[in-house]
């Protein structure tokens, strides 16, 4: 087999050792020194990887048994990305796929310098591992923007067919002793693949099984191996891509409610139309419920209790939109204005509102506890991504001591801080938490936010104190003012 020559030049970076390098400390917000290079200190005996293209982003599992071959404990494990796909990175989670009950471990991206092209994601092993000792590791992460269609342009009745890149060997700092790779499909239909050498029985690698392309086991393979594979596959749904998701929750002591808003911009990113549009073409097709990549709907799952709906575009209110509700769910059901083919933008609102008893609480301390999703977006059979995401919290007027957590990946989370949301009839501005997040996905759906806060006695009446006040004020200047005599003196007639 051959090996790409861009990564062999990669293999002499990676293979470099520095044995103590696994303790080095640093975070995705450190630039570690050009001199850094991940030791030689773990063996992959085993490892197993699965890339699902069944949706519209990539999912990708790493099931590795490790063995420490250093004469030292170590608790760092580093696994090599390149610094776009870092950027299209997100949702990395790791566990100890014999405890997957346990908490997932610190995983964290780091980098050699702006410039490099190779950076790393570092896994924190929960107990360093003596010298010979063994662990398997189960490491699932998400990589955004990641297809390209072939052909770039089609018909709007022809199907769309999307094509993939990646490595039939896992990129690893790593010797490997034994691998193979499973991709996965939403479809049979897979024209073009790459072919390689098979190893004993098998001729010829992949192994095609319904959906399914199986690439090895191979044998061992160095630090740095690289295998580059290209597949071609029908995916004649949407390619469903929020550039930027804006949520508000606004909560109302005084109301008891809890309002959501979500501002969505959202692209389709698969293939352009070759023509115009054609309404009449669209119109017969959906007659005969033709199969289309064409975004025409959304469904959005709320949770039980929400009500007052609004879906709303940069022209004003949509009606095309459908809410249903009962005590065990909530359903809003939208269309935009027109179909949205490949290339094409929009940019739309939904809100509703909610009983704050669904989601607040209040301790035995006299704090508060207020428990919501964090990414609460449409659920679409093909998935739905999301590039960036900022979510605020807005919380009455002085609340105080803002704390939260949330079970979305520690990676995936950019900044949070706490700041001041002036509005109407405000004295002192509301207190809001305002969290950024990048590259999730809907699999990430209902994941929670618990936020807890304080909030006075002095801080809940103050409002309502200034309100009374300025309208006795405004009575008491009014009555003043009515009071007031005013005469005109008039002088003398001339005669």
């Amino acid at each position: 087999m051959k090996t790409s020559a861009v990564f062999s030049a990669v293999l002499s970076l990676l293979s470099l050792a520095s044995a103590d390098s696994s303790s080095d400390k640093g975070s995705s917000q450190t630039i570690l020194s050009t001199a850094f290079k991940p030791g030689p200190v773990f063996k992959n005996t085993n490892l197993v990887h699965i890339v699902s293209l069944e949706k519209n982003y990539v999912k990708e599992t790493i099931n590795v048994a490790i063995e420490n071959i250093a004469k030292k404990a170590q608790d760092a494990y580093y696994l090599p990305f390149t610094a776009d796909q870092i950027s299209r990175l997100g949702g990395v989670e790791v566990k100890d796929r014999k405890d997957t009950s346990g908490a997932p471990f610190t995983a964290e991206v780091v980098e050699l310098n702006p410039e490099s092209d190779i950076q790393y994601l570092r896994i924190k092993l929960p107990k360093p591992l003596a010298p010979g000792a063994s662990q398997t590791l189960g490491i699932n992460y998400y990589l955004l923007k990641a297809y390209s269609p072939l052909p770039a342009a089609i018909k709007q009745e022809e199907a769309q067919f999307l094509t993939y890149t990646f490595s039939a060997y896992v990129p690893s700092v790593y010797t490997t002793l034994k691998q193979k790779t499973e991709v996965k499909f939403s479809s049979a239909n897979i024209p073009d693949y790459t072919k390689l050498p098979g190893t004993g029985d098998v001729k010829e690698f992949p192994q095609k099984q319904g959906t399914k392309l199986t690439y090895g086991p191979f044998d061992e393979k160095p630090a740095g191996a690289y295998e580059p594979i290209t597949v071609r596959f029908e995916f004649n749904k949407p390619v469903t891509h929020m550039s930027r998701l804006e949520r508000d929750i606004e909560v109302s002591h005084w109301g008891g409610n809890v309002a959501f808003e979500d501002r969505f911009t959202l692209y389709h990113l698969g293939a352009n139309l070759s023509s115009l549009f054609n309404r009449v073409k669209w119109q017969q097709a959906q007659y005969y419920k033709a199969p289309t990549h064409a975004l025409k709907e959304l469904r959005f799952p709320l949770r039980p209790g929400s009500a007052d709906p609004y879906y709303t575009d940069v022209i004003g209110n949509v009606s095309t939109s459908k809410f249903r509700a009962n005590d065990k769910e909530a359903l809003l059901d939208i269309k935009p204005r027109y179909p949205l083919f490949g290339g094409w933008k929009y940019p739309f609102t939904i809100g509703w509102n909610s009983d704050a008893k669904n989601f607040l609480r209040k301790t035995a301390a006299g704090g508060y506890v207020l428990n919501v999703p964090f990414l609460e977006g449409p659920k679409q059979p093909e998935g739905v991504e999301y590039e960036q995401v900022e979510l605020r919290v807005i919380l009455p007027e002085g609340a105080e001591n803002v704390k939260y957590t949330t079970s979305i990946p520690s990676q995936s989370i950019t900044s949070a801080d706490v700041v001041i949301h002036k509005t109407f009839l405000d004295t002192i501005g509301r207190t809001a938490l305002v969290i950024k997040a990048r590259n999730l996905v809907d699999d990430f759906r209902d994941r929670e936010l618990i936020v807890s806060y304080d909030y006075p006695l002095s801080a809940a009446l103050r409002k309502p104190v200034i309100i009374f006040g300025s309208l006795v004020a405004v009575f008491v200047g009014a009555w003043v003012i009515g009071n007031i005599k005013l005469e005109f003196a008039t002088s003398p007639s001339k005669k």
